[in-house]
């Protein structure tokens, strides 16, 4: 029997795995295994709303081993170290627990086709101070490890009877990540008002946004970013555009113009690159963001029974762009990765990979949804904002479900989610 094996359950893996597994899973034409180191998945545009507090991993994830056993593939836990080309099997390294005591020792899992689909990481350009002292919302380990010191500063800054007294949060990278991290930070400040905190709000929480480039959202159209800065400064955001970083401390940001941005705490939100060990196997062509080059059928430009979807993919289009490492990326190479194994499974015709740009959408919390559509659909994109914005954000979210449970479970889930959400605590407290 065909084995496949995908490593990386993200926005993209895990719809690819959800997929092969309805198409071929079901019907014992292949064993589909998945690999990923962590035991739930979190759609990564949601993992600011983790380290935020508004959403819990409990409602809004997708538990591996439990989806496995619903839709026939079959979960390890761990993480890639090694791939053998030749004889076509990865490595797994072994796994201890939080006490380095050993769960697992060493394994390795043969394939006959293998996805890579292993996402990105923040890029910190080498700065230095920057690894020791701010903050990745990479993955749902960083997520929840934000959310924990969150809380902490929150209760501090509660506990001091002096009005004068603020939580100051630098957050590196004015993309959609850091935007939408810093609105929603402020809605956090003052809900824990109601929950405990009755001496913490907004008021007392300054937020910095610090960015290189000319302006924030930076690979979006300029009306959205012009918007999306109106209301972040409605917020009392402090916007530092042409602003790079020269170093981190434990006290806060020193530019590169010797300024100062004191903060307690400090987010990277600057830039994503594949991990490093894609390059350090040095079995891949790759280009300067360490992505994986595949052809126009997404396989590897080395190996054809490798595959490469999502953030780790170096996709180049014919007009010389590469592919942004997007959500709608990584869910159009799941579709495209999905139907050319199927095909190649059945002895059909491989399709080519064309991305379309659907446009963009930025989520400011409570207080602002911004965005165009359509994208290269047009010849002009249709900006967009107010309730229709976030009735189109939430629909991607939504296209998320549907593609990783079926629309049935999907639709189920969605419904026991707001469910949820009508009775449950609007922020997380541990």
């Amino acid at each position: 029997m065909q084995k496949i094996v995908v490593v990386g359950g993200g926005a993209g893996g895990l719809e690819l795995v959800s997929r092969l597994s309805r198409t071929l899973g079901r019907k014992n034409e292949a064993e589909i295994t998945l690999v990923d180191r962590s035991r739930t998945h979190i759609w990564k545009p949601l993992l600011h709303e983790v380290a935020a507090g508004v959403i819990d991993k409990h409602s809004d994830g997708v538990d591996y081993a439990i989806h496995a056993a619903a839709h026939h593939y079959r979960f390890q836990l761990g993480s890639m170290c090694a791939i053998d080309a030749e004889a076509k099997t990865i490595t797994l390294a072994p796994l201890f627990d939080d006490e380095g005591v050993s769960i697992l020792p060493e394994r390795k899992i043969p394939y006959d086709q293998l996805v890579l689909a292993i996402g990105s990481v923040s890029n910190d350009f080498g700065t230095p101070g920057v690894a020791q002292n701010c903050y990745f919302l990479d993955s749902l380990v960083q997520a929840e490890r934000f959310h924990k010191g969150l809380l902490n500063q929150l209760i501090r800054i509660n506990q001091q009877e002096d009005e004068n007294s603020f939580m100051k949060v630098a957050i590196v990278g004015a993309g959609a990540t850091g935007t939408e991290l810093a609105a929603q930070l402020h809605h956090v400040a003052n809900l824990s008002k109601t929950y405990g905190m009755p001496g913490m709000s907004a008021s007392r929480l300054k937020i910095t946004i610090v960015e290189a480039g000319e302006r924030i959202l930076p690979a979006l159209p300029e009306r959205i970013a012009n918007s999306a800065r109106k209301a972040l400064h409605k917020l009392g955001v402090d916007i530092k555009e042409s602003t790079m970083v020269a170093e981190a401390d434990e006290n806060g940001l020193i530019t590169k113009d010797g300024s100062r941005v004191d903060a307690d705490l400090m987010v990277w939100a600057a830039g994503v690159k594949a991990p490093d060990f894609v390059t350090e196997m040095g079995i891949f062509e790759t280009n300067r963001a360490n992505q994986i080059l595949v052809n126009k059928y997404l396989q590897s430009t080395g190996d054809s029974n490798i595959w490469v979807i999502g953030d780790c993919c170096g996709f180049k289009q014919e007009n010389g762009k590469w592919v942004p490492p997007r959500a709608q990326s990584a869910h159009q190479m799941a579709d495209t990765a999905a139907n050319n194994i199927i095909a190649l499974q059945r002895g059909k015709e491989l399709k080519g990979y064309v991305y379309k740009d659907y446009g963009s959408l930025v989520h400011l919390s409570n207080y602002s949804t911004v965005g165009s559509l359509m994208g290269s659909l047009s010849n002009s994109s249709m900006f967009i904002e107010g309730r229709l914005a976030k009735i189109v954000y939430i629909s991607l979210y939504n296209m998320h479900q549907f593609a990783v449970h079926g629309k049935l479970r999907g639709a189920l889930k969605l419904l026991l989610k707001k469910l949820s959400y009508a009775i449950s605590p609007k922020l997380k407290l541990h």
